[in-house]
């Protein structure tokens, strides 16, 4: 059965349930006359007459009866699953699948997390710790917590999250045999432990500042992994410098196991954001989670 053929039959059985045309139309909103023309078309393509017309009234035929009291029960089927749908689409419900990078975790997602599902407890809500891009469209992903550097193009992004400060450490050991850094292209002619994302195939650049702006230097690392902790395990055995997340490598710098260089050359990091695909047809759980997340990092 084509789409117009279904709406000609649910403007016939609201015709016959409310006696008439213009009645009808009221209830559709839409023009008596276009409600009468999709009547005529009706019957038309059924080669039957439905209804008899009057200047004072409009009755259904013997046919029309049979066909109002068979088709009468699978429209208001439809009625209630269209009512239903729309009772869903406004309560905040079903999966909500975040991806996010392993660091993301400790800094804010977490609690950000722990707050949603007290807030939503009707909401399944899975995170997915991933340091790669994720593609929004075929992945089944509802949004993507990634750093500017890591967002997809053609996505709209929210910034959440605290400002990322940065630092680069190194051993005592360290420095005393290879000399101390003085400035940012320094760190080209030193060993270096670089975080990469995902498998490795994309490094994470070190990001500084100078007198004409911020820029990036991309080392040649001796050592890559892509989690943070385990570039300071390594900066902390004598192996290098490390760029890393000041408030993981605190612990490290509080106990002096590794030494902070370079510091007033570090520019902080842009905050992560949160990367969805369309604002159209946005799930309501999706638009909840956006704005509990503004409103935390606000």
């Amino acid at each position: 059965m084509s789409r117009n053929s279904f709406g000609d039959i649910r403007v016939f059985v609201e015709v016959a349930r409310r006696g008439g045309f213009r009645a009808a139309a009221e209830h559709l909103n839409q023009a008596p006359a276009s409600v009468s023309e999709a009547i005529q078309r009706f019957e038309d393509r059924l080669g039957v007459r439905l209804f008899e017309r009057s200047t004072r009234a409009v009755a259904l035929t013997p046919i029309g009866e049979q066909f109002y009291e068979r088709s009468l029960p699978a429209v208001t089927d439809l009625e209630g699953a269209i009512n239903a749908l729309d009772e869903e689409k406004g309560k905040v419900s079903g999966t909500l699948r975040i991806s996010a990078p392993y660091s993301a975790g400790p800094f804010f997602l977490d609690d950000l997390i722990a707050r949603f599902a007290a807030a939503y407890p009707t909401v399944q809500t899975e995170v997915i710790y991933d340091d790669k891009k994720v593609d929004l469209l075929t992945s089944g992903i509802d949004a993507a917590i990634r750093s500017q550097t890591m967002m997809a193009p053609d996505t709209h992004a929210v910034p959440v999250g605290p400002e990322l400060n940065m630092t680069i450490l190194a051993a005592r050991s360290y420095l005393e045999q290879r000399g101390t850094p003085m400035h940012p292209s320094d760190v080209m002619e030193h060993d270096t432990i670089c975080y990469a994302f995902g498998h490795g195939d994309r490094l994470a650049p070190w990001g500084f500042k100078g007198p004409d702006g911020s820029f990036v230097v991309q080392p040649k690392p001796r050592l890559v992994a892509n989690d943070m902790r385990s570039l300071l395990h390594y900066a902390s055995q004598g192996l290098g410098l490390a760029y890393v997340y000041r408030e993981i490598a605190a612990p490290y710098m509080a106990n002096h196991d590794l030494i902070e260089v370079l510091r007033s050359h570090l520019a902080p990091m842009p905050r992560y954001s949160i990367n969805y695909q369309s604002k159209r047809h946005m799930t309501r759980r999706l638009r909840a989670f956006i704005d509990l997340a503004k409103a935390g990092t606000s």
